[in-house]
């Protein structure tokens, strides 16, 4: 058993999914199926049971799983001490951020970050806060930036100023030429909104409740992955959402959003999350330190 085998192994596994993890490691995708035919037949075990186009683990499977995560994370954790040593030249900063936070609020600071420091690759992840807290408590990144907060005992989180929350409309919807609306105008809208688990739709829920509605009863006619497409959403008059200032701030400049009022939403802080009990890298410290403390 190699590294290469178990760093192959593992991607199949996240992936459930040979073409996949073929793209995401850059090899062929008979290189990766050979890799983890090579593993079974050395230890006599079937790894993954192929049904039709889905792949799924087995028991044996999923105890490797583990323990390669286990094995690969401690190996990358041993090459960031030693680049350590040789100063920041090279080596890895892996982070996972959400939608909001990856698409609008950190580009600037990778560029800040990668001119002070050209020898260090950014590997960076996007999902929601959900996926952020995931991805640093199962070692996959080192450092996550977050929209909502993290309840995880094994994560710990730092506040940084963040965000502003805007109930927005396109221009030709019935609410652009009021300057707020009342709860039954909410509770009456089409909705255009974040998925479950993200950052934004916990704040959104919360501001609904402080007006006495149920956000359960809302009509929703959409849920969209992230704020960009719910801009393109609302520029095509399809309903009203609440999305973060950075997504929207050029369309209520000149006018194609308009913001509203009728609900009380917060200045949010992003939340800077990692491990508990694993190494910073020097990377890490740097990034937090010229990024974002120095943002």
């Amino acid at each position: 058993m190699t590294l290469e085998q178990l760093r192959i192994f593992a991607a199949v596994a996240d992936a459930l999914h040979f073409t996949r993890a073929a793209e995401t490691l850059r090899l062929s995708q008979p290189a990766v199926s050979a890799a983890v035919a090579a593993l079974e037949a050395e230890h006599g075990l079937r790894l993954f049971d192929r049904i039709g186009r889905r792949v799924e683990l087995t028991a044996a499977g999923a105890l490797l799983r583990d323990e390669a995560r286990s094995i690969l994370r401690k190996v990358e954790e041993t090459g960031a001490m030693l680049a350590e040593l040789s100063g920041l030249t090279r080596g890895t900063l892996r982070l996972v951020a959400s939608q909001t936070v990856g698409n609008h609020w950190l580009p600037p600071r990778l560029a800040r970050f990668a001119a002070a420091f050209p020898g260090i690759r950014i590997d960076l992840s996007i999902g929601n806060s959900e996926d952020v807290a995931e991805a640093v408590r199962d070692g996959r990144a080192e450092l996550g930036i977050a929209e909502g907060a993290v309840s995880d005992p094994s994560l710990m989180s730092d506040v940084i100023p963040g965000d502003r929350l805007v109930l927005a409309v396109g221009r030709g919807h019935p609410w652009a030429g009021r300057g707020a609306v009342a709860p039954a105008d909410l509770a009456a809208a089409r909705w255009i909104l974040r998925e479950p688990g993200s950052g934004t739709r916990a704040l959104f829920e919360a501001a609904i409740r402080d007006v006495g509605l149920d956000p359960a009863a809302l009509t929703v006619a959409m849920t969209l992955p992230g704020g960009s497409v719910i801009r393109h959403a609302l520029l095509a008059g399809l309903g009203a959402s609440v999305l973060s200032d950075l997504v929207v701030s050029d369309e209520l400049r000149d006018g194609r959003l308009v913001a509203v009022g009728g609900l009380a939403l917060p200045e949010r802080g992003f939340h800077l999350v990692r491990h508990r009990d694993r190494h910073r890298s020097a990377a890490e410290r740097e990034f937090v330190r010229l990024a974002v403390i120095g943002s």
